[in-house]
């Protein structure tokens, strides 16, 4: 089946599954389902994001690609005084998002279907992240990567993490070009994870 979670109209059937996760030490009610990523609970590579990144109290953040919401659900967490607009192109995964956010009670947060960002064209945020959508191919992460510079206010921060095995070091390499090489930082990395910071210049 040619079903991936970056479709925006899964074709396979809804199988939802419930469950409960401890995330950066706050407890998440979660919904997942067939044809968005990660449905049996949230991966590994997410869970080590979540713990590094670094969300500013009243932080303006965009989650892009969020599947069912747990990074963006936690900034919203983090951020009480903020915003986060959480956007993915899987029109499966948008729903999930809006109805965890609900679930739990988080009312700082908005939800939409978009294909990279275009339902943000023209927005600014403090922080952007990502666990890019790697099996979409490199043009699609490279453009994320190309786009969220635009989409960063003036010393706004992405947050994206990639496998070692899934070319995190062409990724850091993309990162540099587009950010400056001073500009990029590993923040951590954990079992072939790594996390890259990457600080938009104020000028």
């Amino acid at each position: 089946m040619n079903d991936h979670y970056y479709s925006s109209k899964p074709k396979s059937a809804s199988n939802r599954r419930a469950f409960e996760t401890m995330l950066r030490g706050i407890k998440l009610q979660l919904t997942s389902d067939a044809g968005v990523f990660s449905r049996d609970g949230v991966d590994y590579g997410s869970r080590v994001l979540i713990e590094l990144m670094d969300i500013p109290q009243d932080a303006q953040v965009l989650d892009i690609g969020c599947g069912y919401g747990p990074i963006g659900l936690i900034a919203a967490r983090l951020a009480p005084q903020g915003h986060v607009k959480l956007i993915d192109v899987n029109e499966r995964a948008v729903e999930l998002a809006k109805h965890n956010a609900q679930l739990n009670g988080i009312l700082n947060v908005s939800v939409a279907q978009s294909d990279l960002f275009v339902s943000v064209e023209g927005e600014t945020f403090d922080v952007i992240l990502s666990n890019p959508p790697i099996r979409a191919g490199k043009t699609v992460v490279h453009r994320l990567f190309e786009e969220s510079w635009r989409h960063l206010s003036p010393g706004g921060t992405l947050w994206v993490v990639i496998q070692n095995k899934q070319g995190a070091s062409s990724a850091r390499a993309k990162l540099e070009e587009i950010y400056g090489e001073e500009a990029v930082v590993e923040a951590g990395k954990d079992k072939g994870f790594r996390i890259y910071s990457c600080t938009k210049s104020q000028e």
